[in-house]
């Protein structure tokens, strides 16, 4: 990378005012003061939109900001980026929220963009920046001092990253800084973690799973420092194995040596409904799919690695790849790594589980280790109990509605997630907890393993795990904060559209929502117990002779083929289909605009039981977020209520 960086092309500013985006796509220069208020919460979606997102190269150039929404518009279109000449995009807190799609950095490089401004960022979009070789920086007075003409020195955008973050970035990206780094074989990984004395500090779960997978040449590492950490389990999926295995290819050449291939899993999900997909039917999007599922089946078979496939003869898959992970993979104490920002959702077993980028995954393919920080934790006590109707989701709901967390205070954290109500959880709820980590900006989640989670690894797999004394926080641990929550005073919640962030109480509404669409599954609810709960709703309506409202269409998503079979053999099927449920195999689906129960219109109002609501996730009509409780009884009554609300009505 170069020892400075110069402001040789335009800076855009991303802002709450369309007419001020066309006025800068039409060439006109803005100061700040100009812009007016900066978009808050830029997610990966309005950067690159899942359909765009089928090719994994340069190309991507054309789609940078494509579904960036200001005001009701979506002003920015394809090759307006690159066309514009811009160079620096500027806007303000949390940047890159959502998804861990190294599409989003990659297509920004590609159309010219060099330098993002923003007042905080996601971790894992700013670390596939410093990946890829894209300046970051919060410090505005940067871009004062840019735009008086100065030439400002790297070394200014290093400011309060940890050295090994530095290292890399000042390499031009971590695929050049692996080349030239000393990476220890299996033998040695073995010894070293054999040989590592325990700390004797009190430390949480994450620090000592941590402490036990830390690179060699690392003997320890203070909180904010980056470090490497051997992953015991390495996944992607159909939309970044290609880009996974290009990157690879360019920096170690075909073929690669991979470390420990049985540890590497390969998940074909995301993409197995496209057809099935309206706007990939409809814009003719199935070549670029068929391009991204031959990137994955390519290192499918190339490489020796386990794989999870589609479906023979019918639209699906085996199961949503972290879902997967859970039930088959990963234990307590364990390291796993995918290109999903809701890897965390293993964190419910109690290991450390967290999303990264394509580069990361591609490099730890060949080394074994993947790159991370030692986090603070932040403390979730939710205490009491929860009442009937009442489940994680909305716990994770009544979080997101928090101002400590919609400012971003919470990124980059581990939340440690205890207390008498998460005891008293299955693990499929923790796993909720966990998954939404994506939303709340954390680092990861994670629930400390007990009886419940031996239960689940004997029963689901057939495991006969035995929890060791160490795989617990330490009393007298340290945290950032703790947020305590008493669960007996939660109720329903929802978020209104736009962002997981818009809490409101279900009871709160103000006026009657209808709503034609309602869904229930992806990695987030699709879980055996969110189907125990919309059987529950839809057994008491039909014994109320309630099914789906007319005019609202119900689609309930397997998280696996687990589920599918978990549903079976309780009986549930029968129910589902006498109220009137669509159901859809497992796959991504609607949660990515990717098949049944997405929106097809503006006008369509959706209640979804999905992770996130950003503008075009599951197509162009509004998303409410709810619990599967709420889906299901909203679907009953044609507009949102939850389950409670619905039994007064009906009582």
């Amino acid at each position: 990378m170069e020892d400075s960086f110069r402001l040789t092309g335009r800076v855009l500013y991303l802002c709450d005012d369309p007419a001020l985006i066309d006025a800068q796509l039409a060439g006109l220069a803005l100061t700040r003061a100009d812009a007016g208020p900066l978009r808050d919460n830029v997610s990966t979606d309005e950067i690159t939109p899942v359909t765009v997102m089928l090719t994994y190269d340069e190309r991507l150039a054309e789609f940078p900001y494509v579904g960036f929404k200001a005001g009701e518009r979506r002003p920015i279109g394809n090759h307006a980026v690159r066309k514009g000449g811009f160079q620096v995009t500027v806007a303000g807190k949390r940047y890159g929220k959502g998804s861990s799609r190294e599409s989003a950095p990659l297509a920004e490089l590609s159309a010219g963009i060099q330098l993002i401004v923003a007042e905080s960022f996601e971790r894992i979009y700013q670390q596939n920046c410093d990946n890829i070789g894209i300046l970051t920086t919060t410090d505005f007075s940067i871009l004062d001092r840019l735009l008086a003409g100065e030439s400002i020195p790297v070394d200014a955008f290093l400011a309060g990253r940890d050295a090994l973050t530095q290292q890399i970035i000042r390499s031009g990206g971590l695929l050049n800084y692996s080349k030239s780094a000393q990476w220890p074989g299996d033998e040695e990984r073995r010894a070293a973690r054999a040989a590592r004395e325990p700390g004797s500090e009190p430390r949480t779960l994450v620090e000592k799973i941590l402490e036990r997978h830390m690179h060699p040449a690392m003997a320890s590492a203070s909180r904010g420092e980056g470090v490497f950490v051997a992953a015991d389990w390495r996944f992607s999926h159909d939309y970044f194995t290609g880009m996974c295995a290009h990157l690879m290819h360019r920096a170690f050449g075909k073929p690669a040596t991979l470390v420990a291939p049985e540890h590497i899993v390969a998940f074909q999900d995301h993409l197995v409904l496209a057809g099935q997909s309206i706007p990939h039917v409809r814009d003719g999007l199935l070549p670029g799919v068929a391009n991204l599922t031959r990137g994955h089946t390519d290192f499918s078979r190339d490489y020796p690695v386990r794989s999870h496939g589609a479906l023979p003869g019918e639209p699906g898959s085996e199961g949503i790849c972290h879902s997967l992970m859970t039930e088959r993979y990963a234990l307590p104490g364990q390291v796993v790594a995918g290109t999903d920002s809701h890897t965390p959702h293993s964190g419910a077993l109690g290991c450390l589980a967290f999303g990264a980028g394509a580069t990361e995954i591609a490099n730890s393919w060949v080394t074994g280790y993947v790159r991370c920080k030692v986090p603070d934790t932040l403390r979730i006590e939710v205490s009491g109990k929860l009442r009937p109707g009442v489940t994680a989701k909305d716990i994770v709901l009544h979080l997101l509605k928090m101002e400590a967390i919609r400012s971003g205070s919470a990124i980059g954290l581990v939340f440690e997630y205890g207390g008498s109500a998460v005891r008293a959880l299955s693990i499929d709820e923790r796993a909720t907890l966990t998954n939404m980590i994506a939303e709340l900006g954390g680092f990861t989640g994670i629930v400390e393993p007990d009886e419940k989670t031996v239960a689940f690894l004997n029963d689901r797999r057939g495991v006969d795990f035995v929890l060791e004394p160490w795989m617990k926080s330490d009393a007298g641990a340290v945290y950032r904060d703790v947020i305590r929550i008493d669960a007996n005073r939660l109720e329903p919640m929802l978020a209104r559209p736009g962002d997981p962030g818009n809490g409101v109480a279900a009871s709160e509404l103000d006026s009657e929502v209808a709503v034609n669409l309602a869904y229930g599954g992806s990695c987030t609810a699709g879980k055996r117990a969110d189907f125990d709960f919309y059987h529950e709703v839809l057994q008491w309506g039909l014994a109320r002779g309630l099914r789906v409202a007319d005019g609202t269409r119900l689609f309930l998503q397997f998280g696996t083929q687990d589920v599918r079979r978990y549903c079976e053999e309780r009986g549930y099927l029968p129910t589902f289909e006498q109220a009137g449920v669509e159901l859809v195999m497992p796959g991504c689906g609607s949660c990515a605009n990717c098949g049944p129960g997405q929106s097809s219109s503006e006008n369509d109002l959706t209640i979804s039981a999905i992770n996130r609501n950003f503008p075009g996730r599951s197509g162009p009509g509004n998303v409410w977020l709810a619990s599967p409780y709420t889906v299901a009884a909203s679907a009953l009554a044609g507009r949102i209520m939850s389950f409670d609300a619905l039994q007064a009505v009906h009582a």
